[in-house]
């Protein structure tokens, strides 16, 4: 991922990024289109399809957070064909990748000093 805008994050801000799907590598542009507390949409500026991306943050206790990941769009062309199977895909992608964020941030809490 890089930063295709400076400054603080805001809406209008856009990164870049690199995704590996399907055995192909994908380039995406995503805009920031909202976040507080609670939410962060990004949308694609830019990429094979459009695509919002919704990232939800619920406190549940002073140490939990639950994060839910929510991806809409709709691949156009010939890929349209393959929806379903692209819907299935980018689930267990979006899963592998949870699972490494989670083990990553319980392993850098259980290193924290304190």
């Amino acid at each position: 991922m890089r930063w295709k805008t400076s400054g603080p994050l805001q809406v209008g801000s856009r990164v870049a990024f690199v995704a590996n799907f399907l055995l192909k590598e994908l380039s995406y542009t995503y805009e920031v289109a909202g976040y507080s507390d609670q939410k962060f949409v990004m949308k694609t500026a830019e990429g094979p399809f459009p695509m919002e991306t919704t990232y939800s943050f619920e406190v549940i206790s002073d140490h939990i957070t639950r994060m839910t990941l929510r991806n809409k769009g709709k691949p156009a062309g010939f890929l349209g064909l393959f929806t379903p199977f692209i819907s299935l895909m980018m689930k267990r992608a979006n899963k592998k990748d949870l699972k490494k964020l989670k083990s990553i941030l319980e392993h850098s809490r259980e290193r924290k000093p304190g």
